[in-house]
């Protein structure tokens, strides 16, 4: 077998990368430190969201930016996480709450509606799927832990445990590992990181509520911006469409 035979490595020898893109800011910086070092395949999951159509054009323009061909895109619809319910980026029931006033704190942090119930297990699941046939041999996720929302599966035990799960779960001869570059990066470090490596963060989009103009108001708004702020740069996303 030859270096370019090699499961995971694409035919000029390059490793093939799956990077779970929502078209987020995290997402967005995730994919860009995954290019820096092998090929992108792209991974979309639409699970019944508010503005799930909106974090499907970032994912596309995101896409094209890094000029993934389309047989390296995969979107998945689980929609079922909506019909299942609990949070209110699924439930039009429930409404999406004003970020804290407060930063984050030093206590554990409580998990706020926003959390879509055990999701990232979901995502992770197809992303190993595509991972056994395509092959890669890397999954990146653009998770956060120190400056997240307090979403349990956002951290690093809850990683380390999904990456035993996968190993027991794939073929013998498979070796996928879970990459999560950014999980003890705050914001504002992704947002210097993002603008180093020159990723599209004018194509992200992170808002809850909107699918338009972001409401500035809802936890991801809030923590976006405090982040470019703590960074000292501009968001790039908030100049007039006709701009971008």
């Amino acid at each position: 077998m030859t270096p370019d035979d090699e499961p995971g490595r694409n035919n000029a020898g390059k490793p093939v990368a799956i990077v779970c893109l929502s078209g987020g800011l995290d997402s967005c910086v995730t994919a860009a430190l995954a290019a820096e070092e092998a090929e992108l395949a792209l991974l979309h999951v639409s699970y019944g969201q508010r503005t799930a159509d909106r974090e499907r054009l970032a994912f596309d323009r995101i896409a094209d930016f890094y000029r993934v061909p389309a047989d390296r895109r995969l979107v998945a619809h689980i929609d079922y996480l909506a019909r299942i319910g609990g949070s209110s980026l699924t439930d039009r029931g429930i409404a999406v709450p004003d970020a804290p006033d407060s930063g984050p704190t030093d206590g554990p942090p409580s998990i706020p509606n926003t959390y879509v119930p055990f999701r990232n297990t979901h995502i992770i699941s197809i992303a190993v799927s595509w991972a056994e046939v395509l092959p890669a041999d890397r999954i990146y996720l653009g998770a956060v832990e120190e400056d997240s929302s307090g979403y349990p599966d956002c951290r690093r035990p809850y990683f380390d445990a999904a990456q035993r799960l996968v190993d027991l779960g794939t073929r013998p001869d498979t070796d996928v590992r879970l990459m999560t570059p950014l999980i003890d990066l705050s914001k504002a470090e992704i947002v210097r990181t993002g603008i180093r490596l020159g990723a599209p963060l004018h194509l992200s989009w992170s808002c809850y509520r909107n699918t338009d103009v972001a409401c500035g108001e809802c936890d991801s708004c809030r923590l976006r911006s405090r982040a470019f702020e703590q960074a000292g740069e501009s968001d790039p996303a908030l100049s007039p469409p006709d701009a971008r």
